[in-house]
């Protein structure tokens, strides 16, 4: 949904930006390219894998330490974030709440149950508890509740206790485990079913795993301060879980006045690119917009540099 990313956060040269889910750069490059000349772009990811791989592809495409500058941590720390870089707020933030292709499509990160490999599910390889450890600390009542709470799966009792009848470490055990569990106990559930509830077991684990909603809830809290009046964010959601928090979260803002504008109603792909791409079929993206500056404070602003140097 990069079209509509920009359309909705309106980059301009000279602006701040940042990229909190950094990911392969494709929004990153592209508000890269719109900010100049004298923008800033930080990208932040949790990944300390392909957190260097993609600034080495970005620093490739020309973008130097004055444009363009990698840090690794989690975006729930964001007000530190741009403090480190001098900086009191950021013109444009962008946060893709997706997992991203190299993860996917990697089986030693786990991540995906089409490829046989460790079911590790952790964003930070260097850090917390694998979803195999993790599975295995839990109670059945507790994984029942987690897959209620993470994913609103129907059948999570059941699910559960398939779960808990043997150890489970690996992604491709514990897919065949739930679907062919789920087709012996309910018969009557089609394959398009029980493929949903392999699908919606796996998130659970996996924002259980790196406490994704604690994070997000977190960004949507700090984010008005983040941002410099009239500034732009836009947020892609990938299920009800993330969309729920995002919009109560822009509601709030909108009624207090921390936000001046917030998109009504989600955007979604285009046919295009939902046929090209089918993991964009549950994208939902979400904007909003903090009041308007005051001119004569941009005035004043506009005469001091936005950012300190940098050692």
């Amino acid at each position: 949904m990069l079209a509509e990313v920009l359309r909705c956060l309106r980059p301009a040269p000279g602006e701040v930006a940042v990229d909190c889910t950094l990911g392969g750069g494709g929004h990153a490059r592209a508000i890269l390219e719109a900010i100049q000349p004298g923008g800033l772009l930080i990208g932040l990811d949790v990944d300390a894998l392909e957190l260097p791989r993609t600034g080495t592809r970005l620093r490739a495409a020309g973008f130097g330490p004055a444009s363009f500058v990698a840090r690794h941590g989690s975006f729930a720390n964001l007000p530190d974030v741009l403090a480190a870089e001098g900086l009191a707020s950021a013109d444009v933030i962008v946060v893709d709440l997706g997992v991203s292709a190299m993860q996917h499509d990697t089986p030693a990160r786990g991540f995906s149950y089409k490829y046989p490999g460790p079911l590790d599910l952790r964003m930070d390889p260097s850090r917390g508890q694998t979803g195999a450890i993790l599975l295995a600390g839990l109670s059945e009542e507790a994984l029942a509740a987690l897959l209620v709470a993470h994913a609103d799966e129907p059948h999570a009792e059941c699910i559960a206790r398939l779960l808990k009848a043997q150890p489970l470490d690996t992604t491709n055990t514990l897919e065949r485990v739930v679907r062919l569990g789920l087709t012996g106990v309910m018969p009557t559930l089609t394959k398009a079913d029980v493929k949903k509830s392999v699908r919606r077991t796996f998130q659970a684990l996996r924002i259980a795993v790196n406490n994704e909603f604690v994070a997000l809830e977190e960004l949507l809290r700090v984010l008005p301060s983040c941002l410099s009046p009239g500034g732009r964010v836009a947020v892609l959601t990938f299920h009800s879980g993330e969309d729920r928090r995002v919009k109560k979260a822009f509601q709030a803002g909108r009624r207090t006045g921390a936000y001046a504008a917030i998109a009504e109603t989600v955007i979604r792909s285009t046919r295009t690119e939902t046929r090209a791409n089918r993991r964009a079929a549950s994208a939902k993206l979400r904007w909003a917009v903090t009041p308007a500056p005051d001119p004569r404070a941009r005035s004043r602003a506009s005469r001091s540099p936005r950012r300190s140097p940098t050692p």
